[in-house]
């Protein structure tokens, strides 16, 4: 971890929460509170310049509900006023806008019977188990599904000896909170540059996933992937780079996709020096969404400023300070 020369360096503290743009707020907030037990934190409604410089649009109105599941939390974030398009409905898990959110749970079998009661659309066949040879996995149970705009989600379950501490202490609830992102990306260096080095992020574990299991896990014939598991300092959710190997890289990203469109989603972090940080992207060609750093004028929101960028694969990042 973290060594004495190292406690001035600029880099993301933790992941606050993760962001969905939705078609329609209700329909979403029905669907993750009935089908996956989140809980209603806040529900808010946004206008003006500042949420505009942030998002990277102009004239919009933002209604944002907060849910929470165990410690974690997410955002849907319906735009009023504007349609944003929605996401390709021939998307693939190696496509480099792919992203899901992986909720863990302590019965798959429970869980599962409980999601497939709600108007999912499956991705995987059915629950999957990691088979004995994938060391780093082994063991650990899977399932991929869509929300109602089509957003990946994963259910997952870990055995005893895999995944955090935390995911085997209270195991009453069915749905226990949010492990990690993961997100496609086409070279794991380059990414790694970004998470890694400007962001400060740390590897916490490195696995191959393939054969039959991630073939059916993901729908995806002949699927080999490679997966770099990433921290912030503080732990609590993280980011899972998956570099497809077999069948190869997916469509990149479309340029022109905003965050009012709906595969739009949003890792929120929290750094220790957000000026500095935005310039040190800067200087290494890291794209900003947002057209300055936002000064959050409004005291209900917990953050000062905050600044949207893009990874090497076009993935939001939304830098927040307090």
């Amino acid at each position: 971890m973290n060594t004495s020369s190292h406690t001035n360096t600029v880099q993301v503290q933790k992941i606050r929460a993760i962001g969905l743009t939705v078609t329609n707020c209700e329909r979403s907030l029905d669907f993750y509170t009935q089908a996956l037990n989140f809980e209603v934190v806040s529900d808010i409604t946004v206008e003006g310049q500042d949420y505009n410089d942030l998002e990277g649009v102009t004239g919009t109105k933002i209604r944002i509900v907060t849910l929470r599941l165990g410690d974690e939390l997410i955002e849907l974030m319906e735009y009023l006023n504007t349609e944003g398009k929605p996401i390709p409905s021939d998307s693939q898990s190696n496509d480099l806008w792919f992203q899901h959110m992986a909720i863990v749970v302590s019965d798959m079998d429970r869980a599962y019977t409980h999601l497939r009661s709600f108007p999912i659309e499956p991705i995987s066949i059915e629950p999957q188990t990691i088979p004995p040879d994938n060391k780093a996995s082994s063991g650990v149970r899977a399932f991929k599904f869509k929300d109602p705009d089509g957003h990946d989600l994963e259910l997952i379950w870990f055995p005893p000896d895999k995944g955090k501490e935390k995911w085997h202490q209270n195991t009453n609830p069915l749905f226990l909170g949010i492990d990690h992102s993961a997100i496609a990306v086409s070279n794991t260096d380059q990414s790694l540059h970004f998470y890694r080095d400007l962001l400060g992020m740390q590897i916490d574990s490195r696995s191959f996933n393939w054969h039959a299991t991630q073939a059916c896990l993901d729908d995806l014939p002949g699927a080999e992937v490679r997966i770099t598991d990433l921290r912030p300092v503080q732990d609590g959710v993280g980011i899972e780079m998956l570099d497809y190997i077999s069948p190869g890289k997916g469509r990149p990203m479309p340029s022109d996709w905003k965050s009012c469109d709906i595969a739009h989603m949003q890792i929120e972090l929290v750094v220790n020096d957000l000026v500095q940080l935005v310039k040190k992207l800067q200087q290494n060609g890291v794209p900003l969404v947002s057209s300055r750093i936002v000064q959050f004028t409004d005291n209900s929101f917990p953050y000062r400023q905050g600044c949207l960028v893009k990874d090497p694969d076009g993935h939001a990042m939304l830098m927040l300070e307090k």
